[in-house]
Formats: structure tokens, sequence, C-alpha cells
């Protein structure tokens, strides 16, 4: 709005008036201000300027899916599985699963249901025993990304390949094994003697023999992935032939030693609380890192045909030693230092875990 003043000033000079001839004459002036003001409105036409925001883009998640062929209890899937669920919980991905899919020819039909009714964008799995299903399925879907667990190398376009490598943490387990066993025998009982429990298994052995070349150490295999009845008569007839610590290799070990009260190593996760007063420690695979990378490749387009093996070493946090909760107290300190310091140069890469892929002996 705008206004216009304009100040009109009268000013009125009355003159002296004499009135009287005979009294004295008393000038009187009078001064009279008029201001007259003039406001003038004008109606100014203003512009609003309106900006728009912009609706938040909501990121898609990814559907991932995991096809399992052991129970989820079994603790080489259950890894996989619980990277999976972290991942959900944060909020990345969409996460479902089956299990339990076995080894006689359901596998494929599972992954061909899976990618024709769910078309995930991307599925994780073990392939172990079901190498070839896996593949196939795999060719026929070119546009899915496929990453299992597998003995053999990745396939182009889509097949990307994992596995634990645990064997750094199994060789530390080995030393702490060699340092507590009064008997001079250990035990170990084995799912199946395949490239990847023969690298943990023979890794547990050099630990062991690095502090205590004396050690006897007993191998057993069950020939199952998950049969935790045999792998604990296993231990007992271990137990029977002198062995005083086992490590358990699979799920069934940990109960035996408990119930004989001897000193046991957990494999796959922290498996202290099978048996608190009796596990010592575990030699722990953590899928995190992998399936961490999995998605920001997927998500970002970059998916690739790839072993991840380094993603499950030490030195990227795939494999780690469990603590020693409350049996620690218990452990010769030397020990303990010894098995900590060698830790570190793992880590730093000073020191190196040969990897060591051949069947055990029976008696090592």
């Amino acid at each position: 709005m705008s206004i216009k003043v304009f100040r009109l000033v009268s000013v009125l000079i009355l003159l002296a008036v004499t009135l009287s001839a005979c009294a004295p004459a008393t000038p009187e002036t009078i001064v009279v201000t008029q201001v007259v003001t003039q406001v003038v409105e004008k109606e100014v036409e203003k512009l609003v300027e309106v900006t728009s925001t912009p609706a938040p883009v909501v990121e898609k998640k990814l559907k991932v899916f995991g096809a399992f062929a052991t129970p989820i209890e079994e603790p080489w899937d259950v890894v996989i599985h619980s990277a999976l669920l972290k991942a959900k919980e944060e909020g990345k991905i969409e996460y479902n699963f089956t299990d339990n899919i076995g080894y006689s020819g359901d596998m494929e039909r599972v992954l061909r249901e899976i990618c024709d009714q769910q078309k995930p964008d991307l599925i994780l799995g073990d392939a172990f025993a079901n190498e070839e299903a896996v593949r196939r399925v795999a060719a026929d879907y070119p546009e899915i990304p496929f990453a299992f667990g597998s003995g053999f190398g990745p396939t182009e376009p889509n097949v990307a390949v994992f596995d634990n490598w645990i064997h750094e943490p199994a060789y530390l387990l080995g030393m702490l094994a060699g340092g507590l066993t009064k008997s001079n025998k250990i035990g170990v009982v084995g799912g199946m003697p395949v490239p990847e429990v023969n690298r943990i298994v023979n890794a547990f052995i050099a630990g062991a023999k690095s502090v205590n070349p004396d050690a006897k150490v007993l191998v057993s295999f069950i020939n199952s992935w998950f049969d935790p009845a045999t792998a604990k008569d296993a231990a007992l007839a271990q137990i029977d032939s002198g062995a005083d610590v086992l490590f358990a290799e699979r799920f069934g070990v940990i109960e035996a030693a408990a119930e004989k009260q001897l000193w046991a190593f957990g494999n796959m996760s922290d498996q202290n609380e099978l048996a608190p007063d009796y596990v010592v420690s575990s030699a722990v695979w953590n899928m995190e890192p992998t399936v961490a990378y999995l998605i920001a490749q997927v998500a970002a387009g970059t998916f690739t045909a790839q072993d991840l093996k380094d993603f499950s070493m030490m030195g990227k946090g795939g494999a780690s030693l469990a603590a020693f909760h409350n049996t620690e107290s218990k452990l010769p300190a030397d020990l303990v230092e010894k098995v900590k310091a060698k830790e570190a140069e793992i880590k730093s890469g000073a020191f190196r875990v040969d990897i060591d892929e051949a069947q055990p002996a029976p008696v090592n």
C-alpha cells in the first residue's frame, strides 16, 4: 500500500484593528494553522511464491530368501539365519526362509518355487550336497543373485559362494586344549570329512601341538551334519579312550562333556550357554560382514559372482574367538596370555594359520 500525503497550510493573519478611538490601542495577532491530510490508498497486488516440497523417497527393501538344507538349529545354517534376521530387524531387508529341505532332491523344487512365486532380490543358503541343484536353478534365473555356502567356486553370472573360514580361531582353541589336557588326549567329533570341516579340525590339532607336542588328538566323524545323539555317543567313546578335553565341531558333544565334567570347546557360534561351567570358548563364525556386503551389492546393482571367503576371516570380523566367560578365572594365566598374544598376531597378519583340507587321521 502507498500513501500520498498532501499538506495544505493556510495561514490567516488578522491584522490588528484599532477599536476605540479613545481607548489606547492594544494590537492582537492571531495565527491559525490548518493542516489538511489527504490519504490516498492504493491497492498493490502482491505475488506469493509457493515452494512445493517433494515427497520423501521411500527406499525399497530388498526381498531376501534363505534356503537351508538342515533344521535351522544346526550351527552352520543358524549363523547365516542370524545375520539375515539382524538385517531384517535393522530394516534393511524383507526376509523369509525355509529349512530342513534335505538332500533327496527337494532343494531344486523349492528354489524353483521361490524364484517363480516370490521373485526375491537375493537367495542365500547352503549348497553342500545340493551343489548341482542350486546351480541348475541359478542358470535358469540369471536375473536373481544366488549366494550359497559351497565347497566349489563361483559361477557366472549370478552364483557367489562363501564358507566358514574359522580355522584361525580353531587354532586358538587347540592351543587352549593342549594347555588344559592332563591325560594328553583330546577328542574332536566332526560332521563329515569334507574340506571345510577338515581345515577346522587340522587347525585345532596344529594349535594343540604348538603348546603341547606330546598331546594326541582323537578324531571321529559322524557322517551327518546334524545328529546330536550320534555325536554325543562318539564323544563318550573318546572319553572312554582317555580324552579329557573335547572339541564339539557338531552338536551333541558338549552334552557329553558336561555330563563327565570335562572342558569343551564349541563351534560356529558362542556355545557357552550350553554348559557355562565347561565350555571354555568357541570358534565363532560371523556372517554379518558377508550379508552386509551382499545387500550393498544387490542394492547398487553391482552384484558379481565371486568367492566371498575374505569376509569370513578374522581380519574382516567374519571369525573370532568367543569370550571365556566365567571359565577364565579357572584357566592358567600364562596359557590365556599366550592365546591372546597369538590372536593379536593373527589379526595383524603377523601369523598365518595354515589351511590344510586333507582328512585328519583317527589319531594325530
